[in-house]
């Protein structure tokens, strides 16, 4: 019988991509923009995933922010956070991160490493945020079980309902004739938890555009579909306008025991 944890980890395993298309890249699918990750100046309407970590932070308290990126999770918690340690396997969105900590006058700590590997160079935040790394990692059991560990009050961690990367599964049917997978699903990644000894609350809530510009937006997914930069046009016109709503976020808490 497969496991929760065995069922998340092959249908993550479905989204490799062939080594025929991998052949033909002019570039790595797995490079990103930092535009995609930079944590905004206006973080946006509050979410169900900052209310409950602000829930459990008092003024000045500790944020661990895991798969960090630019440290939109983290920063946007200050106040009342008084201090963001950002955790993340890239060096260039760290320094990112440290950027914006510092123009925004943070207290801060960046820390370059892979999870839960390298979590005991992280130390222990008063609230642990995690977001949308779920669907990047795995062993998730043992991922989240780390993140308990390491959470003084609470673990905060979002998600996209959906697989994020299946938003544009139309695009590999039109360039590849490849049809792709679509889960796992956040439903699943509850259950993996659930099996870990983990029971998150669950809350969901509109997913709303990244204030990041069309021109980004045709890059990252040219990149991801191993194209090259002549068609981007055709790109373009396939993704369509960004829609004011596309989807939905799940916001899984639970208290440190």
């Amino acid at each position: 019988m497969t496991t929760a944890g065995e069922h998340w980890a092959q249908q993550l395993g479905a989204w490799a991509i062939p080594d025929h298309i991998m052949a033909a890249a002019p570039e790595s699918p797995w490079a990103f923009s930092p535009a995609l990750f930079t944590a905004p100046i206006d973080p946006g309407p509050d979410t169900p995933s900052r209310h409950r970590a602000r829930e459990l932070l008092a003024d000045g308290g500790v944020v661990l922010d895991v798969g960090c990126g630019g440290g939109a999770a983290g920063l946007a918690l200050v106040p009342p956070a008084g201090r963001v340690i950002g955790f993340d396997q890239s060096a260039e969105l760290l320094a990112a991160f440290s950027a914006r900590a510092t123009e925004m006058g943070v207290d801060h700590q960046a820390i370059q490493g892979s999870w839960p590997e390298g979590a005991a160079a992280a130390g222990v935040g008063d609230v642990v945020v995690c977001h949308h790394v779920a669907y990047n990692v795995a062993p998730l059991s043992n991922f989240a079980i780390e993140l308990s560990a390491h959470a003084g009050r609470r673990v905060v961690m979002e998600l996209t309902s959906e697989h994020p990367r299946a938003g544009i599964n139309h695009l590999w049917r039109h360039f590849w004739d490849l049809d792709r997978p679509s889960g796992p699903t956040a439903d699943d990644a509850v259950a993996v938890l659930r099996e870990a000894g983990i029971r998150p609350q669950i809350e969901r809530f509109p997913r709303l555009p990244r204030p990041v510009s069309q021109e980004v937006r045709v890059a990252a997914a040219r990149r991801y579909l191993c194209l090259s930069e002549d068609r981007d046009p055709e790109i373009a016109a396939l993704l369509g306008e960004e829609p004011k709503v596309y989807g939905e976020l799940v916001t899984l808490w639970w208290n440190a025991s």
